[in-house]
C-alpha cells in the first residue's frame, strides 16, 4: 500500500514556518504499520493543488491533505479538490450549523467568510473537528482515498489519532503495526557502524536504519511490533557490537542519564568554559535532572578560576572539586578550557575524580563545538552512573590524556 502526504501552504513551502505536522504523522502511522511513501509540499495555487492531486491519485492508494482549509482566499483545498475529482462545490448544512452553534456559544455572529468553510466537493463525507471551524473531509479522487485536514497542529493532531487513523483501519485490517527501537551511539562515524551492521542478515520484516544528528549517531531497527522477543534478540546483537560507544537505548542519552540521577537519588552541579553554557541549558530539559540539579556556573572567556599553562587537567579537576563542595552537591562536572582544540573535562564524586584531555580532529562551528563538549561530559557522568569503564574512545577526537583521582589521594 502507498500512502502520500501532501503539505500545502505558501508558508510551508518557503521556510516560513517548519513542517512539524509531517514528521508527526509520519511516526504516528509508521508505528501503526501505515509507513509514508511519499511527502510532498505545494503552494496556494489552485492549478498547483489541482495537478498535485491528480498526480498523487493515479500512484497511492491513501492521500493525507494538511492545510488550506480556512476561511481566506489562498485557502483553496476544497476547490481544488472538486475540481480534480470533477464535481461541484455545494453547501454542507450540517457543518454550517455547527460553526453557527459555535459562534453562538461565544456570543457573537459568524462572519461570513467562515461560510467558505461549509463549501465542500458533493461526494465529500465529514471528517469532524470538534475544537476548530475547518472540517475536514474524505473522498476518492480516481481510486485514491483522500484525507483533507486543517493545518492548524492541535486540530490536526487530533483528528489523525481519532478519525483518520481508526478510519485506516477499518479499511486496510490486515496491516499490521510495526515498531522502532533505536540505539543511541557517540563518538563513531555512520560509515564505520554501517560496515560493522550491514553484515547481518536480518529475517524478513525488519530493516535498519540510521539518523545522524551531531553529536549522536541513531541506530534504528523497524520490525513487527508483535514480534518482542525476536525484536529484543537483535537488539541485543546490535549492542553488542556497538557497546563501547552506547550511551542510551530507546531513549536520548540526557534523559537516561536523568533517569540514572533519579534512581540513585544523587544531586549534581557543573560549571563550564569551553562547552559555554550549552551543556547546563541542556541538562535542566530534563526534568529528572532539574530536580537534582544543584548550581553551575558558565565562566567567561577571561576568567582565570581554571588558567594552569603548565598542567590544564590538573586545574579542571581542582575545579571540579571545589565546584562540587562550593554546592554541596553529591556529583560535579566540569568543562575546562579550550587552548588550540584541546579541552579537559572532569567529574567530581564522593568516590574520586575521573577526568581526560582530548584534541578536536577536525574544525567545528562554535555551536558544534559547544555540542560535542557538552556530549563528551555527560558521556563521562553517565560512564559513572553506569559502573562502566571510564576510559572512553571517539571517532573524532585523539585522547591526550586521562586520569584518575582515587578518593584517598584527595
Amino acid at each position: 500500500m502507498k500512502i502520500a502526504m501532501l503539505s500545502t501552504g505558501e508558508e510551508v513551502l518557503h521556510g516560513d514556518i517548519v513542517d512539524t505536522n509531517a514528521a508527526w504523522l509520519s511516526s504516528l502511522f509508521y508505528q501503526h504499520g501505515f509507513g509514508l511513501t511519499k511527502r510532498s509540499t505545494v503552494g496556494d495555487k489552485l492549478s498547483s493543488l489541482i495537478e498535485e492531486f491528480l498526480m498523487l491519485s493515479f500512484n497511492n492508494d491513501v492521500v493525507i491533505v494538511n492545510g488550506g482549509l480556512g476561511p481566506t482566499t489562498d485557502d483553496m483545498s476544497a476547490t481544488a479538490a472538486a475540481r480534480a475529482a470533477d464535481c461541484k462545490l455545494v453547501l454542507f448544512r450540517e457543518w454550517l450549523e455547527h460553526l453557527e452553534a459555535m459562534y453562538a456559544r461565544r456570543g457573537i455572529p459568524m462572519p461570513d467568510s467562515n461560510l467558505k468553510q461549509a463549501m465542500l466537493p458533493e461526494i465529500a463525507d465529514i471528517v469532524d473537528n470538534p475544537i476548530g471551524t475547518a472540517c475536514g473531509f474524505k473522498m476518492l479522487i480516481n481510486d485514491a482515498i483522500f484525507y483533507f485536514t486543517p493545518g492548524v497542529p492541535s486540530e490536526f493532531k487530533l483528528m489523525a489519532e481519532t478519525q483518520v487513523l481508526p478510519d485506516l483501519k477499518k479499511h486496510f485490517p490486515e496491516v499490521e503495526s510495526s515498531s522502532c527501537s533505536r540505539i543511541y551511539t557517540f563518538g563513531l562515524s555512520e560509515s564505520g557502524i554501517s560496515d560493522t551492521l550491514d553484515q547481518m542478515k536480518l529475517p524478513q520484516g525488519y530493516e535498519l536504519g540510521y539518523r545522524s544528528y551531531l553529536p549522536f549517531i541513531e541506530v534504528k531497527l523497524f520490525g513487527p511490533s508483535n514480534q518482542v522477543e525476536q525484536r529484543v534478540k537483535l537488539m541485543q546483537i546490535i549492542h553488542k557490537h556497538l557497546e563501547t560507544n552506547t550511551v542510551s537505548v530507546d531513549m536520548p542519552m540526557v534523559d537516561h542519564v536523568g533517569q540514572l540521577l533519579a534512581d540513585k537519588r544523587l544531586t549534581l552541579s557543573v560549571s563550564e568554559k569551553s562547552s559555554a553554557g550549552h551543556l547546563t541549558y541542556w541538562l535542566n530539559g530534563n526534568e529528572n535532572i532539574a530536580k537534582q540539579f544543584g548550581h553551575g556556573w558558565v565562566l567567561s572567556g577571561q576568567h582565570a578560576t581554571i588558567l594552569d599553562e603548565n598542567d590544564p587537567l590538573a586545574a579542571t579537576f581542582a575545579f571540579a572539586g571545589a565546584t562540587r563542595e562550593k554546592c554541596g552537591t553529591d556529583l560535579a562536572l566540569v568543562t575546562g578550557n579550550i587552548d588550540d582544540s584541546v579541552f579537559s573535562v572532569a567529574l567530581s564524586t564522593e568516590a574520586g575524580e575521573w577526568g581526560a584531555l582530548y584534541k578536536l580532529s577536525r574544525k567545528y562551528q562554535r555551536d558544534d563545538q559547544v555540542k560535542v563538549i557538552s556530549a563528551v561530559a555527560l558521556d563521562l557522568l553517565r560512564r559513572y552512573l553506569e559502573r562502566k569503564p571510564m576510559s572512553a574512545r571517539y571517532a573524532f577526537l585523539e585522547t591526550v590524556k586521562e586520569m584518575h583521582i582515587p578518593n584517598s589521594a584527595l
